[in-house]
């Protein structure tokens, strides 16, 4: 192993020295790219807001329109309609024109299995049940 291999710069000048370089080698190899890590921190924060929550929540049952999204979320129809655009930009949700009504969808299948495993995670820690064997990539 090189020394940049088993070293790491990090702010302030201080520099780490791994304890397992192979491991942290075989991680640095298989971590995604830039561009793939960006969009998937863009969907968790996404996420990460009630309203939001609410909206997508709502949308994994079935497609809606803004006035019903409001009802579900509990927000004006103003407030679903500025939250409905950053799903849309980070393509979670995506719209449907019906005539004069414009139904909103989850983007695909991925968003609801998100979902059901964030789900499954709450659950775990609500009733501080231990992990489930899980197959790693």
């Amino acid at each position: 192993m090189t020394h940049t291999e088993e070293s790491r710069s990090i702010a302030h000048g201080t520099t780490l020295t791994a304890i397992d370089a192979e491991a942290v080698a075989a991680v640095r190899a298989a971590a995604p790219s830039d561009d793939l890590l960006t969009l998937v921190v863009e969907a968790f924060q996404a996420l990460a807001d009630p309203t939001r929550a609410r909206i997508l929540y709502a949308l994994v049952r079935r497609p809606l329109c803004v006035r019903d999204l409001a009802i579900v979320a509990g927000v004006s129809e103003s407030a679903v309609s500025h939250q409905l655009r950053m799903l849309r930009d980070r393509r979670l949700v995506k719209p449907r024109r019906d005539g004069n009504v414009i139904t909103y969808a989850l983007d695909d299948y991925h968003v609801a299995a998100l979902f059901r495993e964030a789900e499954y995670h709450a659950d775990h820690v609500r009733q501080g049940l231990p992990d489930h064997p899980h197959p790693l990539p």
